[in-house]
């Protein structure tokens, strides 16, 4: 999360109006890797990833240029594994936040 904050305040602060910034770590991970390792994380079991049939347009992965927002000078000082660890453990300590969320679209 503090890599996404830096990178919005590096905009804010030497960006300019109207441009486009995409802040990645050039982190290529298929969608499979990534439901693995968040089931991981989640101490769940692999049986929780439904796999779809493959179709027109089927996203096998994302991945973004960062090129304009290092320009301004902002590189992430997070790896992957541990921000995506971080990030777990923020919202299993946070269930107050986001409980009644997930309960209200029910």
């Amino acid at each position: 999360m503090e890599d996404t904050c830096k990178a919005i305040d590096t905009v804010l602060q030497k960006g300019d109006e109207g441009s486009i910034y995409n802040a990645g770590a050039g982190n290529e991970k298929t969608n499979l890797e990534l439901a693995e390792k968040l089931v991981e994380l989640c101490d769940a079991e692999n049986s929780l990833i439904n796999k779809v049939a493959d179709r027109s347009g089927h996203d096998r992965r994302y991945s973004v240029n960062s090129d304009l927002i290092n320009e301004l000078g902002w590189t992430p000082q997070c790896d992957f594994e541990k921000g995506l660890e971080n990030t777990v453990e923020w919202y299993r300590a946070n269930r107050k936040w986001w409980e009644p969320l997930r309960n209200s679209n029910r």
